[in-house]
């Protein structure tokens, strides 16, 4: 992996009997609209909404991980006072808030009111 990857769910899938959408997922669909140099500097893979999320399991190891998920690549860096988590050797971050913040501390984004 050298770039950060970004799991995220789809806009729009089918649960609970319904089509819905994740708001979280859609919170960073709007970072990455406001800031479309994002989708270049990431890859970014869709997962479904059933766990395990196998791509994510992959990198991360066993779990039910969120969506959205910032895994970061070996040589990224991390931004001071970002609570990163660990597993399988990689660093990441398990939701749309703190995914924010690193992108406002690393790639110039504004920061998400009240953090």
């Amino acid at each position: 992996m050298t770039r950060d990857t970004l799991f995220i769910l789809p806009p729009g899938f089918e649960a609970n009997g319904r089509r819905e959408f994740c708001p979280e997922c859609a919170e960073i669909w709007g970072v990455l609209a406001w800031y479309p140099a994002l989708k270049e500097a990431l890859d970014i893979e869709y997962v479904g909404i059933d766990h395990p999320r196998a791509p994510i399991v992959d990198l991360l190891g066993p779990g039910n991980h969120n969506a959205p998920t910032l895994v970061l690549a070996a040589a990224s860096p991390r931004a001071p006072g970002i609570p990163y988590s660990e597993a399988g050797g990689h660093a990441y971050l398990p939701s749309a808030r703190l995914i924010a913040r690193h992108f406002a501390a690393l790639h110039g984004t504004a920061h998400p009111r009240g953090s």
